[in-house]
């Protein structure tokens, strides 16, 4: 049984799945998302790591869970300057406190992907890949996953040249090989060592 399913069972609910995109980019702001889906819902059954999935099946599940009346979404971002003026991790649980908040239901209880969570108003704990297991987080790892795939397409508009839309500002070569081209540009994390060792190479 998953941890979230013991737990509505003991009557914790709301419940929400916590989950974040974009950690390991050079480029970019951190999403975060807070899912809660109704114990009976359908698309529990069908949601699973946004890693495992193509982007068609995650934008097809993305859509049917923002369109349902059983799902309350809600998420938040924090951008590349925040990042570097307060570090990763606390980017990343700000991101997710502010996503918790701004649901339309307020949680009786959360549990988020990673080992470590958020101050929240609510007992909220931490799953190791629990985006592998819990329905909720593996729903919160989609939108997250969508939203900011999308938000980086539009990047890749504001700043041609550097490939977003296809790497979505993570580390790859043709990433550090447009870094080292045309420089870094306003929404690259300058604190992170990727960027810092290409832009000083």
């Amino acid at each position: 049984m998953a941890l979230e399913e013991s737990l509505i069972s003991k009557g914790y609910w709301p419940l929400c799945g916590v989950d974040e995109a974009g950690r390991g980019p050079l480029a970019g702001p951190v999403y975060a998302a807070a899912v809660i889906m109704d114990p009976r819902h359908e698309l529990r059954l069908v949601v699973r790591d946004s890693k495992q999935l193509s982007p068609a099946q995650r934008d097809d599940i993305f859509e049917q869970l923002t369109a349902s009346d059983r799902v309350h979404v809600a998420f938040s971002s924090v951008d590349a300057r925040t990042i570097d003026e307060i570090n990763i991790l606390q980017a990343t649980l700000l991101a997710m406190r502010e996503a918790v908040l701004g649901l339309g239901l307020e949680p009786r209880f959360a549990i988020v992907d990673g080992n470590a969570v958020p101050e929240l108003p609510c007992p909220c704990v931490p799953v190791v890949r629990g985006d592998e297991h819990e329905p909720s987080i593996s729903a919160a790892s989609i939108v997250a996953k969508v939203i900011r795939d999308r938000h980086m397409e539009e990047m890749d508009l504001l700043y041609p040249g550097y490939g977003f839309a296809q790497h979505k500002g993570y580390p790859t070569k043709a990433h550090f090989e447009a870094i080292r081209s045309l420089g870094v540009c306003p929404i690259h994390r300058r604190s992170f060592k990727g960027v810092c060792q290409v832009k000083q190479g």
